[in-house]
């Protein structure tokens, strides 16, 4: 099943100390929900566990991320892949983009996504609720760590 997410965010800090923010894996670890790991690997991407519940499917994700077409502080594309056992897999990738806003700096979002097994057969409305449900939760608490 494929899944797409679009969205801002505007945040009151300069956009290279958001630019630090989204390339350092200790604030990354804090803001996305469920992360229990998250470590830089030698290829300049991370690995990754999570633990996520979508409706009545909880799983642990395994998985790696890569970051390409990086583009100080400007913004990256971000693409990553998980393994979540009998509960599927989920697979896909993010442009990331950063401006000059208000004082601050907007970061813009755009993801593209497939997830398969267990999860995919939840259905469309509950796997797009929940996605944006933990999108906003992340870019909440990354407004904090940015601003903190």
């Amino acid at each position: 099943m494929a899944m797409t997410m679009t969205g801002e965010v505007q945040l009151a800090a300069p956009r290279q100390a958001v630019w630090d923010k989204l390339n350092d894996p200790d604030v990354l670890k804090a803001c996305i929900p469920g992360c229990e790991e998250l470590e830089k690997t030698d290829e300049g991407g991370f690995r990754a566990t999570a633990k996520m519940k979508v409706g009545p499917v909880s799983a642990r994700f395994k998985g790696k991320v890569t970051l390409s077409d990086l583009d100080p502080p400007n913004g990256y594309k971000i693409s990553g892949e998980g393994e979540g056992g009998v509960a599927g897999f989920a697979k896909g990738g993010a442009t990331v983009g950063l401006a000059d806003k208000d004082g601050g700096t907007l970061l813009s979002y755009n993801v593209e996504a497939q997830i398969g097994g267990k999860l995919a057969q939840l259905g469309q409305r509950l796997i797009n609720g929940a996605a944006k449900k933990l999108a906003d939760e992340f870019f909440a608490n990354f407004a904090k760590a940015v601003q903190g």
